[in-house]
């Protein structure tokens, strides 16, 4: 391959990597910490028939060889239904797996350093601030999440909510997807669009639903403004 021919596949890997991350208009955080192991992939799998085409796999407390064998399985699953699948934090566990993304942490790896060098993967940040936001765009992220926007336990440890203002001045001055994460439920998605938000992020409006098959089936209508 010659020195010109090298570049130019480049940006089309990225470019395919943008048009992936324009699709991206729910994801699906997973909390499965206290479901049973061997109901796992069957909860996932409900999630992914009610019309979830965005996953990311956050298990924390997972001892890291669960980890694995978690993602790859989940890899398998969300492949056979046409779904991405995004590992959080753990490039390694990305690459590994095959897996369409990575999600970084606020003060993780830099997204720059890894869009560079994977430009296949969708890369997305958390971000708490405008000045976040700001930083993950120059660095090459495909999205970002902004929260919380409403308060909820996962993120009370960032402070008080951000509110629907902040959330509005993040879409305003960025020019990637930005999701709108914490405390969304069905009736927050339509407000959370009107102030900017491209798409939304969730864990609990769908995993905490007695039927997450039906739970994730009307996000998913939301989503689209059909709800």
């Amino acid at each position: 391959m010659t020195g010109e021919e090298q570049p130019m596949k480049t940006r089309l890997i990225k470019d395919v990597a943008q048009v992936k991350a324009d699709q991206l208009r729910l994801l699906l955080i997973t909390d499965l910490k206290d479901i049973p192991r061997d109901r796992h992939l069957d909860t996932v799998e409900a999630a992914l028939k009610g019309g979830v085409r965005d996953l990311q796999l956050r298990e924390k407390d997972l001892p890291l060889p669960d980890l694995f064998s978690l993602a790859l399985a989940l890899r398998q699953l969300t492949s056979h239904y046409g779904a991405r699948l995004y590992i959080n934090d753990r490039l390694d566990i990305a690459l590994m797996t095959g897996a369409d993304g990575v999600h970084l942490p606020e003060a993780g790896l830099p997204a720059g350093e890894v869009k560079a060098r994977y430009p296949h993967l969708l890369v997305g940040v958390s971000t708490h601030s405008w000045e976040a936001a700001r930083q993950a765009q120059e660095a090459g992220a495909d999205y970002i999440t902004f929260s919380p926007i409403y308060d909820t336990p996962s993120k009370r440890e960032y402070g008080a909510p951000q509110g629907l203002d902040a959330l509005k001045e993040v879409t305003e001055r960025v020019h990637i997807p930005v999701l709108a994460l914490g405390g969304i439920n069905l009736t927050r998605i339509p407000e959370v669009r009107r102030h900017g938000a491209y798409g939304a992020a969730l864990i609990r409006g769908i995993w905490n639903s007695s039927n997450i098959e039906n739970a994730s089936s009307q996000y998913m209508q939301a989503i689209k403004g059909e709800f």
